[in-house]
């Protein structure tokens, strides 16, 4: 089968910001989604104010998403404790309430969108679906997040040695949680990792944590991992002991932290986690997904896919800093020195390492 029209493989935020492009300027495209309900992805939930400028240009009002601002970090190692105010405003959400928002956007605007299509391998110009069905597109956009299809699978050098998995867990609302977390973002640093709580729309929190797999082999499972931090961490311990009986908590592994597509070919668009993962401490995953996403279609718009690999390299020069300052705060946040440096951690110089790991910034 010969399709004419470019392709979007996911709904997330960066296909979701694709759609909404190429829908408003009527330029044939189709979005593949493999889910038919929107779940909530494992994610950190958090939008910079630099993604807040993002989703204006997609028409995309915050206080749909949150009408709470978050205006504050704190940062927890050991028993030393470092605060500082953000930059801007920003704004946490959950995933399922940010893609449903989002899809709604694109099909308002008219954007073709097919769900329980899953993708199961890309060669060339080609997709084949999980039901048989071969399509080619002169335009191939790939927002597949953290998960690969065969044929453009990220290389398994960028996992590491030690690879990191995330965890994600929700803290049931409460009075207590909703005081404590009002307008801040809590970022608890320990050996082998870090995991950030939030407060999302819903008045639930969002617990997520990037760790090295060493770190959870040596406490067994996700649930005693938790058990464990909690005990080192009271802080952290507080709300960890607030976990409804048996709470779910979700997993991903092998996530490729400090991976980069650093070169491209005609006719494809890597968007998103798909084109660069940063740590997931900056906070500012979601935000380069929608901005590659914006990106690419505006570039596909202007310049015609065969100039695709031009943009990917450009894309990956404009992500080289914000990965590149992640990474190191990652390898400090993880490590044992990271409790004796908070002192250090002067507000000024937060805002600074802030503002460094935004896309464009």
């Amino acid at each position: 089968m010969t399709d004419t029209r470019a392709l979007i493989v996911g709904g997330g935020p960066a296909g979701a910001a694709v759609a909404i492009d190429l829908a408003r300027a009527r330029v044939p495209h189709l979005l593949l989604e493999r889910s038919r309900v929107t779940g909530d992805a494992l994610c950190g939930g958090f939008l910079s104010w630099r993604t807040l400028e993002t989703l204006a240009r997609l028409g995309i009002d915050p206080d749909t998403l949150n009408p709470v601002r978050t205006t504050a970090v704190r940062i927890f190692a050991g028993d030393r404790i470092a605060r500082a105010d953000l930059p801007y405003p920003a704004v946490s959400v959950s995933r399922r309430h940010l893609d449903t928002v989002l899809l709604a956007a694109a099909a308002g605007q008219g954007a073709a969108i097919e769900r329980g299509v899953t993708v199961r391998e890309i060669e060339a110009d080609r997709l084949r679906t999980a039901d048989g069905a071969l399509l080619t597109t002169p335009a191939l956009f790939l927002a597949n997040g953290k998960a690969d299809v065969r044929g453009t699978a990220r290389p398994e050098s960028a996992r590491g040695a030690d690879p990191t998995l995330g965890i994600r867990v929700r803290v049931i609302p409460s009075p207590a949680l909703a005081k404590a977390l009002a307008g801040r973002i809590d970022l608890y640093l320990f050996d082998r990792g870090y995991a950030g709580l939030a407060l999302q729309e819903d008045g639930s929190a969002n617990l997520c944590m990037a760790v090295h797999r060493s770190r959870l082999q040596d406490a067994g499972s996700p649930a005693d991992l938790l058990a464990t931090l909690g005990r080192e961490m009271p802080a952290l311990g507080e709300w960890v002991a607030r976990l409804a009986p048996g709470a779910a908590i979700d997993a991903i592994a092998n996530v490729p932290y400090g991976w980069r597509q650093r070169t491209g070919q005609a006719g494809r668009y890597r968007l998103g986690d798909q084109a660069g993962v940063i740590p997931s401490l900056a906070g500012e995953g979601m935000g380069i997904a929608l901005a590659s996403g914006l990106a690419a279609a505006r570039a596909y718009r202007a310049d015609g896919a065969g100039n695709a690999a031009a943009w990917q390299q450009r894309l990956s020069a404009s992500l080289a800093r914000p990965i590149g300052v992640a990474g190191a705060v990652r390898r400090v946040a993880e490590s044992t020195a990271a409790a004796r440096l908070i002192p250090f951690a002067h507000p000024m110089l937060i805002r600074m390492l802030a503002r460094a790991t935004r896309i464009g910034g």
